[in-house]
Parts: C-alpha cells; structure tokens; sequence
C-alpha cells in the first residue's frame, strides 16, 4: 500500500514524498479514503499511530478539489475547523497541515491563548482556508466578532477523549452551536467512553467507525524496563543513566509542575542542558523548548501529562517515566512516544517503593510483567516503607494509610510527605476526576487550596467545576 494508491492528489503525494513517508500506517489507510469520500468518521486511535496525517491529507486533498469563493472583500472563508485541547498540539497539527500542503495553495493558521489575539484578528482579517484552534480562544474570538465559521465545511475534533477531562465540553457545545448545520465531521479519541459515545451521537451523522492501536496496549518496537530506586536517589539515578548510556532527546515525565522545575535544576547542576514544559510555563518558553529538544540541542525534555500530549517526535530514542502515572493508561501514552512507525524505542521507569501499586495495575492493564534491572548504587533499602504521595489536599499511593487518609488531608495545602503528586490510592480505584492524572480538576500543579479549574487559553478553561470533580 502506497499513499499514491490512497487517491491523494499529486501535490500532496509530492510533500509527503519529500518529508520522507513511504507507506501509510493503519489509521492512514482506512481514514484517509473514508473522510475523501465525505463521510463523518469516528476514529479511536492514540497519539503515535499517525492519525494527524490520517485527518490532515485527505481534508487538504478535500479542499483542493472545490475552489474557496471569497466575500465581497475578497478574503477567504474559513472552510475546515480543527479544534485541539492543548497549545503544543494545535501547533503541531497546523505545522502538519502546512508540511502536507506545501504544495497545495491553501492557506492556514492556529490559534490558542496565552499570547496577544491582535495578531491573530490580522492574520483573521486576510482570510485562511484552514483553522486550528483551541476552544477558549477560539469563544473569545467568535465572542468579540473577529471570525467567521458559518463556512465551515469540514469539521475536526481531535484528541476528544482529552478534552472531556480538561473540562472543555461545555466549550465544544458552544463551537458546536455556531457551526453550520451541514458539514462533514470527524471524531478522533483514544478511548471511547460514554461521554464520548454521546459527543459522537450529538455531532457525527452515520459515521464510519476505524479503531487501531487499542489504548491498553504497547508496540512491540518499546523495549520496557523498570529500575527499582531508594526514593531519594532517583535524580541522581537520572543523571547517572544519561551520561553512562550517552543518551540525547530524553522525553522525561513527572506527576507535578514543581516537581518537573526541581528536577531541570538537578539535571542543569550536573551539566546536563534541560527545560522544563508545564502549564505554568509561557507559550514562549513552551514553544522553544520543543523546538531545541526537536533539533537535539536540547538533552531532556520534562514534561507533565498534560503538557506533553502532541508531542510528536519522530524517532524519540528514550522516554523516562521519572514518576510513575497514577492512572495506569497515561503509562501507555507516555511510553507510545518513543517506539514509532516501526523504528525501536526505550521506556525507563524509575519506580521507588511509594509506587508499587501503581506498577501492579499498569502490569495488570498492559497485560505483562515489566523486566525489572536494579543498578549497583541505587538499589532501594530493604528498610524502605512506603511513604504517602501527595498532591494538593488528596493523599494516595500505598503509603496512603501511613500519616493521612486516602481521600484528603485535614488543614488542606500542599506541603508535607512525599510530592510525587496523583491522584488515587494504591489499587482500591479511583475518582472520576482523578482520570488522566488530574485529580479535582488539577493538571499537574501542587499546592493546597481549591483545584485549579482548567483554563480557556488552550491550557485549562476557566468557568464552573466540571461535572465530575470532587465534592469536597
């Protein structure tokens, strides 16, 4: 199978020939004819498998066949909405669309907060085929009159299962409302939930249905392995494993905001160049520590869950699992980064006596045991007792019992015990709002006090408690 055999048209077949793909990956070819042919599509697939040019060919190829007609003005419409829950990704998703349509005169541009929105009513002003968005700036434009979507023709919602645990499907409603009645949509998630069945129900009209890659799996080009560590040596286990193996372009990930700045400090004293990437962070600092880790200037990247979605590296040698997830599938996402289109991949996770629960549900979720390597030096002490995670107000992991209680901590704020961060207790399951590693309706901050609520800048939207965030 060839992406020419796929019909795609030939400026298009000459961009992805020059970006270097050869053969579509599973998603690619059974998306790429569906959404060419016009039909709505429900697409379960996670980040890796290659849905972006899944989506990105075929609504490009679509655009090119039906010339744009301009207003009175003579500005273009916008014609394809593709909405994202974080900046990173919607940057991503734009750039895809403009490497593939190189050749294709077709105009796009993204939009997400944190940054001025003059510049983007300008770029609005001179007209774009194609919009990729997140959905608070997105509101805020349409709010204040600066944009256009009665023209939309195709419509892209991806990433859905993640923008129902940031707390953005109120937002989707609203864009939803706004948008013409008669389009082609298409749904892409990594999970299929009944929030998102319903979400399907509400915007897809008899869709396909393509699902690749389940969610609960890992490829096979991931080689896995668990270092055991004494809790308080794994910065110096971090350190010690990227410079005996000469690692470069380490994808790193931790549970915590504070803790992913604490850790880039380490690595920085022991010569190591790191950045960090959270939603404390500026659309500027984000922006150009992704672009250094991409060139390979950069040595590691640390991110939290959230900041990291999009991400999308090709030929990611190493991902660190720093701290282990609390909710078992984010391993799968996490470690889906390296490993891709067939090239081989390495996921390292440093897990200390406080996260044995979390590895015996991932084990139990991915349906194998992990090899475990203790290296000389580093090896926990017999001695070691769990200690209790904390994050905010919520005290999980196995160490839960041991100095507070598995659903709160009395008095509230976010010092004290063992900052690992997450967000339920050992294996005795878990809140809804603890999904994703956001529990209450936190990302990846710490601190005491109410949780943060997502903003609407692309990062976490602000507004009333998402429905299933804790009562406290």
């Amino acid at each position: 199978m060839s992406f020419a055999s796929l019909g795609l048209a030939e400026p298009l077949l000459r961009a992805v020939e020059e970006y270097g793909y050869t053969t579509p990956t599973p998603i690619q070819t059974q998306a790429i004819p569906v959404v060419m042919s016009g039909a709505d599509l429900l697409g379960g697939a996670q980040t890796g498998t290659g849905k972006t040019a899944g989506f990105t060919l075929p609504t490009l190829h679509r655009l090119m066949q039906k010339p744009a007609v301009r207003d009175t003005r003579g500005r273009l419409p916008i014609r394809a909405l593709i909405l994202t829950p974080t900046r990173e990704l919607a940057a991503q998703v734009e750039e895809s669309v403009r490497t593939y349509g190189k050749y294709a005169k077709l105009t796009s541009m993204v939009m997400f907060g944190g940054v001025g929105m003059q510049p983007q009513i300008d770029k609005l002003r001179k007209g774009v085929d194609i919009l990729v968005a997140t959905p608070g700036r997105l509101l805020d434009h349409h709010q204040q009159g600066t944009l256009d979507l009665s023209h939309v023709e195709i419509f892209i919602l991806d990433e859905a299962d993640r923008m129902l645990d940031m707390g953005f499907i109120h937002d989707i409603k609203k864009v939803l409302a706004v948008l013409p009645a008669k389009k082609q949509s298409l749904l892409f998630s990594a999970t299929f939930s009944d929030e998102i069945k319903a979400l399907a129900d509400r915007l897809l009209n008899k869709p396909e249905l393509i699902e690749v890659a389940r969610r609960n799996t890992t490829a096979e080009t991931i080689a896995q392995k668990i270092h055991p560590v004494g809790r308080e040596m794994k910065k110096d286990l971090l350190c010690h494993l990227i410079k005996e193996n000469d690692w470069h372009q380490v994808l790193v990930f931790t549970r915590m905001k504070h803790g992913a700045n604490r850790l880039v400090e380490h690595l920085e004293k022991q010569g190591i160049s790191a950045m960090a990437i959270h939603g404390n962070k500026s659309q500027s600092a984000r922006t150009k520590a992704l672009a250094e880790f991409k060139t390979g200037e950069l040595q590691v990247l640390v991110a939290t869950d959230i900041a990291a979605r999009g991400i999308d590296i090709d030929q990611l040698p190493h991902v660190v699992n720093y701290e282990l997830p609390n909710v078992p599938e984010d391993y799968v996402h996490r470690i889906g980064r390296t490993g891709r289109a067939g090239a081989q991949g390495e996921a390292v996770s440093l897990v200390c006596v406080d996260e044995n629960g979390f590895l015996r549900d991932i084990e139990k979720l991915i349906k194998r045991e992990i090899p475990k390597e203790i290296i000389p030096g580093f090896a926990p002490s017999p001695n070691e007792k769990p200690e209790p995670i904390v994050l905010g107000r919520m005290v999980i992991g196995e160490g839960a019992g041991r100095g507070g209680s598995r659903g709160g901590r009395p008095g509230g704020g976010g010092g004290g015990g063992h900052n690992n961060g997450g967000g339920r207790g050992g294996n005795t399951g878990r809140p809804a709002a603890a999904r994703q590693g956001q529990p209450g309706g936190r990302s990846a901050g710490g601190g005491g006090g109410r949780p943060a609520e997502p903003r609407r800048d692309g990062g976490r939207p602000s507004g009333p408690r998402p429905a299933n965030s804790p009562k406290r």
